[in-house]
């Protein structure tokens, strides 16, 4: 038999919207009411103070080990504000921006990173999963919830997030492939913030794109300025219906950037350079969103300003509770209760052993 070819689609969109300067075109910009408008822009800047706040806080020893988001809060918040209420949220480890759109308080948020699992407890009207730090981990779970969906002829919609790193992860693409196959409504937003701890984005991939990755699972794929909200919310909107009409899942590549720490355990100096953080810096998600709103009079500076010291005061607010709550929390070794009927005795000796550091400590 001869060779055939095989015609196989493979053109993938990029979209843009939003130009670094603030200038948009007018054309593609989403129809989002001004208080949405004036909201997303909020959410942002929250984020961003928050996240200042919180790499504070872990430097004094006041909070543990957290993954920071500066630099894709317009992947997030373009994304997410896509998704109503009812919907799910099925986030990674940096998801900070998302979460609090979804109505998650700073005061939880600061005490699951103080240490405390009870901050990671999920607000009764939010369809959200904890955080799970094991890359990819989240996507098969978000598969499984759009299969539920589905099974049950439920129009709700499943959003999950991930890093470029998690497209090498095998749970990235069985998730995939699952959600391919089956057609659930599933929206797969990869950050890819070009970095995956170390790892850049050229040796995860040889891929030109990760979106197009979308391809051989036979699903729409899109690539998107993930530094560009408005860009976003488009690509967002589009899978989120497709989604909603039973037209199955899509994947999104967010192209933004990471500029701060992977997490408060590494130094991004080791690996990539000062000039690099500048040229991406220049592109920063908020300053270009600041000013288009600016430009067509929905912003001023004294709003700004404004909004700066109210956002301040509600997370100093969020802090004082966090700390008032962690205060009245369990005693440290009540970690090893509730586990084992009877301690093993390699466990009862980690018991002693931190009960006598106590004594160390008087």
């Amino acid at each position: 038999m001869p060779r055939e070819k095989i015609n196989i689609p493979c053109e993938i969109d990029h979209l843009s919207i939003l130009s670094e300067d603030g200038e948009a075109d007018e054309e593609l910009v989403p129809d989002l009411a001004e208080d949405e408008l004036l909201r997303m822009h909020r959410s942002m800047l929250l984020t961003r103070r928050f996240d200042e706040r919180m790499l504070s806080l872990q430097r004094q020893g006041q909070i543990g080990t957290f993954a920071p988001v500066s630099g894709q809060e317009a992947s997030q918040i373009g994304a997410i504000s896509a998704l109503d209420q009812e919907d799910w949220l099925v986030p990674a480890f940096r998801e900070t921006a998302a979460m609090l759109w979804r109505g998650t308080p700073m005061a939880g948020i600061l005490i699951f990173n103080g240490g405390y699992n009870e901050g990671g407890r999920i607000p009764d009207d939010q369809n959200d999963f904890p955080i799970a730090v094991p890359v990819a981990s989240q996507l098969p779970h978000a598969a499984g919830i759009g299969y539920a969906m589905k099974y049950l002829d439920d129009d709700r919609v499943v959003m999950t997030f991930f890093g470029d790193g998690a497209t090498s992860e095998g749970d990235f693409h069985e998730s995939l492939n699952f959600a391919g196959v089956f057609g659930v409504p599933v929206v797969f937003v990869c950050q890819n913030n070009q970095w995956a701890i170390s790892t850049p984005r050229e040796r995860q991939s040889k891929s030109k794109t990760l979106a197009q990755k979308a391809v051989a699972y036979g699903i729409p794929g899109i690539q998107v300025d993930g530094n560009d909200v408005f860009a976003v919310r488009v690509a967002a909107n589009e899978a989120v219906e497709r989604a909603r009409e039973g037209d199955g899942p899509t994947l999104i590549e967010c192209v933004t950037y990471r500029l701060s720490v992977h997490t408060t355990a590494d130094d991004p100096s080791k690996y990539r350079s000062e000039e690099e953080v500048e040229e991406w810096e220049a592109r920063d998600p908020i300053t270009r969103f600041q000013s288009y709103l600016i430009d067509r009079d929905l912003l001023t500076e004294d709003d700004i300003e404004s909004l700066e010291s109210e956002i301040k005061d509600e997370i100093d607010d969020a802090w004082d509770e966090a700390k008032a709550t962690m205060s009245d929390l369990g005693d440290p070794d009540d970690m090893f209760d509730h586990v084992y009927a009877e301690l093993p005795p390699y466990v009862q000796q980690q018991r002693e052993n931190r009960e006598a550091s106590d004594g160390e400590d008087d």
